[in-house]
């Protein structure tokens, strides 16, 4: 069984301190869109996935089926879909012998001044993104919604509870690409 990580769950440190997983691949899956909403009860804008046009990468990852419920718990507040393996772009060497998931949501809201996009939650993102390449994590800047919301750098005391893999190059790197591919967002911190 595997899931479809495309926010912090792309980050190794941080799916760790959920549960147990294994190999886990970069992939674009096709019918997503991937928005900052304030859809949940924390003090800080998730990324949230919703059906429709669109498309986002992220990592699929394999886990244990009795795993399940604490990624579930994890991600309370989203419903788990099966996702149709037409709609992921495997890489060629790549096949699957299990049914994929994703937690999405059923609506979005734009983050405020209570509940903005915590940088926190941002480097966790992005130096997922960056295990695998500067450009897996250009292509999560760009197709990822809703960047003009409220915004917090919370570094100094994160917001974000499972902050975790950030190193200090990370946020160099994540700084650097923020300001090269966001405009005016740099500008907000």
């Amino acid at each position: 069984m595997y899931l479809f990580g495309y926010g912090s769950l792309m980050n190794p440190a941080s799916r760790a301190l959920t549960g147990d997983s294994g190999w886990a691949c970069p992939v674009t899956v096709s019918g997503l869109s991937r928005h900052w909403s304030n859809v949940s009860e924390a003090l800080i804008s998730p990324l949230v996935v919703l059906e429709g046009e669109g498309e986002c990468n992220g990592v699929l990852v394999n886990i244990d089926p009795e795993s399940l419920p604490d990624f579930d718990r994890r991600e309370a507040g989203y419903q788990r879909l099966q996702l149709a393996e037409s709609n992921i772009a495997l890489p060629e060497d790549v096949t699957l012998d299990g049914p994929v998931y994703v937690y999405v949501a059923d609506t979005r809201r734009p983050p405020d001044a209570d509940k903005p996009i915590a940088q926190s939650y941002v480097d966790t993102v992005m130096a997922g993104c960056l295990r695998y390449s500067t450009d897996f994590a250009r292509a999560f800047l760009t197709t990822t919604q809703g960047w003009k919301g409220a915004y917090h750098n919370d570094r100094a005391e994160p917001r974000y509870p499972r902050v975790a893999g950030v190193s200090d190059q990370d946020r160099i790197d994540i700084d650097r690409l923020m300001q090269m591919h966001l405009t005016g967002f740099a500008a907000r911190g």
